[in-house]
């Protein structure tokens, strides 16, 4: 009887060693579902800043119509112009910030937009189209906001993401969430500052994702789950065990050959 006690006893420590390393946020404070308020306090803010490569698109607003015609696409259809307020856009859709960290906008010419937020580089392009349009009212976003999830997770891929705003929970569940066998602990991020990569471990079974740098992702994050001890080991027998057989099959096919 004491041995069974005891064999309970390990067994019940096994699995509340197995739910931690499975379950997400262990530790949360949680006071009425949401979390408590010195957490929020905490939590990251996410500032959009534009980088090389980049494909941003300018949308310019006015009541101005003639004034719109250098900056409208060349094929805008009147159908999708409304009534006194056109918006004007690239030729192409968007304008791509060149290895200097430059667009080339028309009659306007070069402008300065990598390192720039949101609104600076907003700012800054309606006030030098203020020379040409006196009501101008411009909106930028990027068109090619894209993360990389891979490794132990049901559907890894690159993904494109419209509205420029991603959290890591939120790009793991565009992934379809970790495999059981995926590594909740030890989550890679890839992140490329000032021209030089960096990495970032995350746990996520514990609540202090919320408050790491990377709990809000930026354009080209690299997402990177490894899978478990169990899973590596399980593929390297399998992998081993087809190579196996195929030599097994070989030379079983020539001793055939061979005795006939």
């Amino acid at each position: 009887m004491k041995y069974i006690y005891l064999f309970l006893l390990a067994l019940s420590v096994f699995s509340c060693g197995i739910k931690k390393k499975i379950i997400y946020f262990n530790g949360a404070n949680y006071q009425n579902d949401t979390i408590n308020k010195s957490q929020l306090s905490n939590l990251p803010k996410y500032t959009l800043i534009f980088k090389k490569d980049d494909l941003v698109y300018i949308d310019i607003n006015s009541a101005d119509i003639e004034s719109l015609k250098p900056f409208m696409k060349e094929d805008m259809s009147a159908g999708n112009q409304m009534p006194g307020y056109v918006n004007g856009i690239s030729a192409k859709g968007g304008y791509l910030i060149d290895e200097n960290g430059k667009i080339n906008f028309p009659l306007i010419g070069e402008i300065q937009l990598v390192g720039l937020t949101r609104t600076e580089a907003t700012n800054l392009i309606q006030n030098k189209l203020r020379e040409f349009i006196n009501d101008a009212i411009v909106t930028l976003r990027i068109q090619n906001f894209k993360i990389t999830i891979l490794g132990d997770v049901k559907i890894p891929g690159t993904y494109n993401i419209p509205n420029e705003r991603l959290t890591l929970i939120e790009a793991i569940g565009l992934a379809g969430d970790l495999n059981i066998t995926g590594v909740r602990n030890n989550v890679l991020v890839i992140r490329e500052e000032n021209g030089i990569k960096k990495e970032y471990r995350v746990d996520l079974t514990k609540n202090d994702i919320f408050t790491s740098p990377v709990y809000y992702l930026n354009q080209n994050d690299v997402v990177y789950v490894e899978p478990n001890r169990a899973k590596r080991n399980t593929s390297i027998v399998s992998s081993t065990a087809g190579i196996f057989i195929s030599v097994a099959s070989l030379v079983i096919t020539t001793i055939n050959v061979i005795i006939k």
